[in-house]
Formats: C-alpha cells, structure tokens, sequence
C-alpha cells in the first residue's frame, strides 16, 4: 500500500480517499477548498474494500474476500501516524468504485469520520442496502456524498441505481446532509473530476454546517 500526503495547514479538514492510483495531484488541481488530501493507492482492491466474501458478479473475475473489517484497523493505525502533528477540523473518506462502498461501510465500523463520499459506489454489491438499513453508524456523519453515472445501472450492476437512491433516502431519514448526483456517461467517465466533486462538495458542506 502507498499514502501519499497532499498538505495544507496542521488544523484543516483532511479526507482519506482510497484509490487505484495515486491520483491526487489531478483531483487537488480541481478542488476549490482547503483541506489535506491522503491518498491510499496500490490496494488489493477486491479484498480491502468488500465488507464480506463474495462470488465475482463477472465472468472470469476475482471472487471478493471481503476484509473490509482488517482493512479498517490498518486505516486507523495510518489515521494515528498521520495525524500526529495534526488537529483537523473535520475527517472525511471518500472513494471511486468499491472504494466508495467502502467509504459508506467504514461509517458502521469506526467512529473515525465525519464526512463520506461515495463516488460511483459500488452499491450494487451483494446484502450492502440490507446491512445499511438494519445497522447504525458508530457515528452518524454529519455529511454524506453519493454520486452514478447515468449509464451504471446497466446489466450485472442493475440494481446500483435503485439501491444508491434507497441508500441516500435513507440517511435523508436519519437526519444526515445528504446529496446524491447522478452524472453523464458510464462507470469509467471522468473519475478524476467526479471525485473532486464530491470532495468539494465536503468541504463546502460542512461549511455550510458550520454557518448554521
């Protein structure tokens, strides 16, 4: 695993955002907002992310192992070191894909964050609209992002727009700032500015938060 540590001022809102790539540089080039970027890259993608082992939903892909839980106690160790000379006003997590799944399932096993993104989230993924409305989160967030691409909802992945509409309704109930956008194009449509998107959107929601 790779962190990479985009930095702005010791006591800024920072945001952990699990990705393929480090990519970071591109999504800060368009965020408008101050806040400490933390990028997590080089995963094993189909087993850190998955909250519970799963059959692949593609032909000739990898089963899901489902080691969300194992992953999150590594997060919080990075969480501790990270911010060792730190005092944010706010902790976020974010991702792209099941990245985003996780994002929102991380809420419901660490007290850790504030703030979530879900971007093009892997909602489709086996019992998650179940598990989200049966549990609570260790801590409710303040905010939570939920975005698609107008053209996920399509095959093997049918029930992510269905699912990520419940999802965000949902937290709406609970009482949580929640936006959901859905956006042109495909799963793979510009995942760089999607993603600071939603980062922007944290960050000018929680000050929003803040004014009220």
């Amino acid at each position: 695993m790779k962190t990479t540590i985009y930095k702005s001022r010791p006591d800024a809102p920072i945001i952990y955002l699990n990705s393929v790539k480090d990519d970071g540089k591109e999504i800060m080039k368009l965020t408008n907002h101050s806040f400490t970027l933390v990028v997590l890259s080089e995963l094993d993608w189909n087993n850190d992310l998955t909250p519970w082992p799963s059959p692949s939903i593609f032909p000739d892909g990898e089963p899901f192992g489902g080691k969300a839980d194992d992953y999150i106690r590594k997060l919080e160790e990075i969480i501790s070191e990270t911010e060792k000379d730190m005092t944010p006003e706010w902790r976020g997590i974010a991702g792209y894909s099941l990245a985003g799944l996780f994002a929102l399932y991380s809420l419901y096993r660490t007290d850790l964050f504030s703030r979530a993104a879900s971007v093009s989230g892997s909602l489709w993924y086996p019992e998650i609209r179940d598990f989200i409305a049966s549990n609570e989160p260790k801590k409710i967030p303040d905010s939570i992002y939920l975005s698609l691409g107008e053209k996920e909802s399509n095959g093997k992945t049918a029930s992510v727009l269905e699912n990520t509409k419940a999802i965000g309704q949902h937290f709406k109930a609970q009482g949580i700032n929640t936006a959901f956008v859905l956006n042109p194009g495909n799963h793979f449509t510009e995942p760089v500015k999607r993603t600071a998107d939603a980062l922007n959107w944290l960050v000018m929601s929680s000050e929003l938060l803040h004014l009220s």
